[in-house]
């Protein structure tokens, strides 16, 4: 059953999810779990808007959103990942075919080594000591809104015309 009010309306409940989580990553370096949460559970009514089948399409996102958590919670317990970007990361799974969840960590990769760079410099340019913190959550956030734009819609769009 497809419904695309909703599925619109879900879409912009995630970017603005995705924007929040960026701007309190930047201010705080921190994302709240009530957002990281809200995004999770709110995928599978976008599942059900859009028409995704039980199985094998509504199984093969949870398996995605599963696979990503376990991949990047190693990568949280070797302290290359915070917390937040991990739990945001997987919740954003669950919202993407798995074939474009691949440009996401693609771009997200991009992203977040240019964030490096400059962040890496303004540190240096203030003298500052210490450990830099990066706000990966504003690299995930763009590659999620750019994957969303450039892939998603696009398909709803193709689903809706045929």
């Amino acid at each position: 059953m497809r419904s695309e009010i909703v599925t619109y309306g879900l879409l912009a409940a995630l970017a603005i999810g995705l924007l929040t989580a960026a701007f309190t990553d930047l201010r705080r370096r921190q994302i709240d779990n009530w957002l990281n949460a809200g995004i999770a559970l709110a995928a599978p009514a976008f599942w059900w808007a859009s028409g995704l089948s039980l199985w094998p399409g509504m199984a093969i996102q949870a398996g995605l959103g599963l696979a990503a958590f376990v991949v990047l919670a190693g990568l949280f317990a070797l302290r290359v990942m915070g917390g937040g970007d991990v739990k945001l990361l997987s919740a954003l799974a669950l919202w993407i075919r798995p074939d474009h969840f691949l440009w996401l960590v693609l771009v997200m990769s991009v992203l977040g080594g240019l964030l490096t760079i400059v962040f890496g410099a303004w540190h240096v340019a203030r003298r500052q000591s210490g450990r830099i913190a990066i706000p990966y959550g504003v690299a995930i956030c763009a590659a999620g809104l750019l994957t969303m734009f450039g892939k998603s819609l696009p398909a709803l769009q193709a689903l809706s015309a045929s």
